[in-house]
């Protein structure tokens, strides 16, 4: 029996690579074709959830199957992203991948999972930034006055955040890092207790959430001094960043949604393009800036960058500070 001409191989080897490239592209347009699930591991009504089932909603209307949100609260969202990594990589289970997880990466000794490996980045959703507001009696208007005050009084001042090792935290550890101040740092569990102590006076300053401050700073029962992303908020357009005094200075809260490893990179491109033109959509973009935060708009690569690029900066604050995992 003759063996099979040089050129017969080839063009079977190129015939199958076509065929592959065809069946992959095929699939991802015939995507999907039941319904698709968002995990959100934190409870309903929060600034994560809410985004969520816009996106949902948006994700319904243009690929014509329902897309549904299921809330999986618990350990800091860790058990929603651990559901993640153990469903099917085939575009019907997606979720929500964002700043705390970064956190949890940075802060576990043991982690059960491995964010960059073990979750395919789709696209980003919202970024909002944080606040750092006082109580009224602290004896300061702007952000000079309280780094003087902060200086003239080392180790007086309490710092409060919703939770140790929790973004609040961190963003107050590079702040303090920055500007070679010593406060108090006091941890709550969740921005509302946080809130109800930081009103009362209990404690006297804090970073947190805008959306869960913005209504009691608009009402003059806190001062805000700066907001934490490298430029200021629409929502306050009249409070300064940080980075105007400290350059480079950025804390933001942001997430958007991941899968699992394996999922086909069309459905993955075909997700990133249909939220992407969600978030550019007019009554999207003001709804997030209502919640006071930002479209977060980025290719799969440079949503997965930025995750890489947050775990090793924010390690490196949690590993100066010495905080560990709680």
């Amino acid at each position: 029996m003759k063996p099979p001409h040089r050129r017969s191989v080839l063009h079977l080897a190129v015939g199958a690579v076509v065929v592959s490239v065809v069946s992959r592209l095929a699939r991802a347009q015939d995507y999907p074709l039941r319904p698709v699930r968002i995990l959100v591991g934190f409870s309903a009504g929060g600034t994560n959830d809410i985004v969520a089932r816009l996106i949902a909603q948006w994700l319904t209307e243009r690929l014509g199957q329902q897309v549904v949100v299921e809330n999986r609260p618990g350990a800091n969202s860790n058990i929603a992203v651990e559901a993640i990594v153990r469903a099917p990589g085939d575009g019907y289970t997606l979720g929500l991948v964002g700043i705390a997880n970064v956190l949890n990466a940075a802060l576990a000794e043991k982690p059960g999972f491995d964010l960059h490996r073990d979750i395919a980045m789709v696209a980003g959703l919202n970024r909002s930034p944080l606040v750092l507001e006082v109580n009224p009696a602290v004896p300061v208007n702007d952000i000079t006055a309280f780094i003087a005050h902060a200086s003239a009084n080392p180790g007086r001042i309490t710092m409060a955040s919703y939770g140790s090792g929790s973004i609040s935290h961190v963003a107050g550890e590079l702040f303090k890092a920055a500007t070679g101040t010593e406060m108090l740092h006091v941890p709550y569990r969740g921005s509302a207790p946080m809130l109800t102590d930081l009103l009362g006076g209990q404690v006297q300053a804090a970073f947190d959430n805008l959306p869960a401050s913005v209504e009691h700073i608009r009402a003059g029962k806190l001062r805000a001094l700066a907001v934490t992303t490298a430029t200021r908020s629409a929502t306050l357009p009249e409070i300064p960043s940080l980075s105007e005094l400290l350059p480079g200075y950025d804390a933001s809260a942001f997430f958007g949604i991941g899968a699992p490893r394996n999922t086909p990179a069309e459905i993955v491109e075909r997700l990133n393009e249909a939220i992407n033109a969600g978030l550019r959509d007019p009554r999207m973009k003001a709804r997030l800036l209502e919640l006071g935060g930002a479209p977060l708009i980025l290719s799969s690569a440079a949503f997965a960058k930025l995750i890489d690029d947050e775990i090793e900066k924010w390690g490196k604050v949690i590993k100066i500070a010495g905080i560990k995992p709680q």
